[in-house]
């Protein structure tokens, strides 16, 4: 008898679930201090470029310290990693917090606090660096193999209503409670963290070459990506996409400027895209996405860029804000596919590297969007940049498709039913 798919598997692990309700409080406190900084950085400038040199900010030292922070991933253990991490996002978010102090700003010239949050932003590049390798590693040593696509899943719909929730909240509490409070917020959201991470238990360390010199070891993980077309494939074309299709960068100057919807409108304008797709990862879980999975990525990237052209043509708010959300439809089938490619292909001893290397294909390229978004908007004006980049990334879809048609016949149905039968 053929067996049912389970689409809660991974939920039957009580450990799974406290890493789940870790990486909520994360991503929810990360999201919303990203928007609340965005924020205060453009009432104080004015400046559209201004939020671009905020992502340059992070993706400087996170592409920097990338390769590096694999390699130490694959070396140490991996839950004393992550409270490091935390602790250092908790220490970053403080000093936000004393930067949007109403009697300390008025101490300081606009310039010195600007750079003060350049600096603490800078400073959460680095942490991010380790972040997401430790906690791609840390998930598949809390669930067996045979429940990872599942897992990867639902860890990715945690993402997202983190995705949804963050930016919400921090629109309305800007208005509510003021900056200085929100970030007060994500304060508190991290050291919730810490506590959540105290229930996990210490994972052993399964890389059989502890103590590997690091150039080698740097190496070997850049060799294993590049030589596996799949996982580089996959990287390649969300990355451009990402890069290309960073229109939410601009957002608060569509709020402010061209949708005169104020903050409010901003958080359910920067929520939108998460609130779609987190829909479709919670469909996943019950339909899954494996048969023609290269087909399927390379029409929801593609979607992605239309979508993308249409917010950026739009000056009605809600159509604007549907336009999000079907983009967040159509990216949410991208990380579903994407990040069942990277727990499928990717050997245990080599997740923080190649874990490292996707941060520095996609992860990275959040950032250096919107740079890009905010170069181009001073350039060439904000409509014509975020025009330009769903443009591009039609094209870059279109162009994946007709070169590389291994890629577009890739189905993941075979590997999910080898992992199915257990260890």
């Amino acid at each position: 008898m053929k067996k049912t798919h389970d689409p809660y598997a991974a939920l039957r692990y009580k450990e799974f679930n406290t890493f789940l309700l870790l990486r909520f409080a994360m991503v929810f406190a990360w999201s919303m201090q990203f928007i609340v900084i965005e924020w205060q950085v453009y009432s104080l400038t004015k400046n559209p470029l201004s939020l671009g040199i905020i992502g340059l900010m992070e993706v400087i030292p996170a592409v920097a310290m990338a390769l590096f922070a694999g390699h130490i991933v694959d070396q140490k253990e991996k839950k004393g990693l992550l409270f490091k991490c935390i602790l250092g996002f908790s220490v970053i978010s403080f000093g936000l917090f004393l930067l949007t102090w109403p009697s300390i700003v008025s101490e300081y010239s606009t310039k010195a606090i600007l750079y003060g949050i350049y600096f603490m932003v800078f400073l959460g590049g680095i942490v991010r660096s380790f972040l997401g390798p430790t906690i791609f590693s840390l998930l598949s040593l809390i669930v067996p193999k045979k429940v990872y696509p599942n897992a990867a899943t639902w860890s990715s719909s945690v993402w997202q209503i983190g995705s949804v929730l963050g930016p919400a909240v921090a629109g309305f509490s800007i208005t509510l409670i003021g900056v200085h409070w929100s970030m007060c917020s994500v304060f508190l959201c991290s050291i919730f963290s810490l506590i959540a991470l105290s229930q996990i238990s210490t994972k052993p360390i399964l890389n059989p070459k502890i103590g590997e010199p690091i150039m080698d070891s740097l190496k070997e993980g850049v060799k294993f990506v590049f030589q596996n077309k799949t996982i580089l494939g996959a990287l390649s074309l969300d990355m451009v996409a990402v890069l290309f299709g960073g229109a939410v960068a601009l957002l608060p100057i569509f709020a402010q400027d061209i949708l005169k919807v104020g903050p409010e409108g901003f958080g359910v304008l920067r929520a939108a895209p998460a609130v779609g797709s987190f829909l479709i990862l919670i469909i996943s879980a019950y339909v899954p996405m494996n048969k023609n999975a290269g087909m399927k990525l390379l029409s929801a990237i593609f979607a992605f860029g239309l979508c993308i052209i249409v917010f950026g043509l739009s000056t009605i708010f809600w159509l604007s804000v549907l336009a999000l959300f079907f983009s967040g439809v159509v990216d949410g089938i991208s990380v579903v596919i994407r990040q069942t490619i990277l727990q499928l292909k990717t050997p245990d001893h080599m997740r923080g590297r190649v874990s490292a290397v996707n941060s520095i294909f996609v992860g990275s390229s959040n950032e250096l969007g919107a740079f890009e978004s905010g170069l181009t908007a001073k350039l060439m004006g904000t409509v014509t940049s975020v025009v330009f980049g769903g443009s591009m990334t039609l094209l870059i879809v279109l162009g994946t498709g007709i070169f590389s048609p291994g890629f577009r016949k890739l189905d993941l149905q075979k590997d999910i039913e080898e992992h199915e039968k257990g260890e």
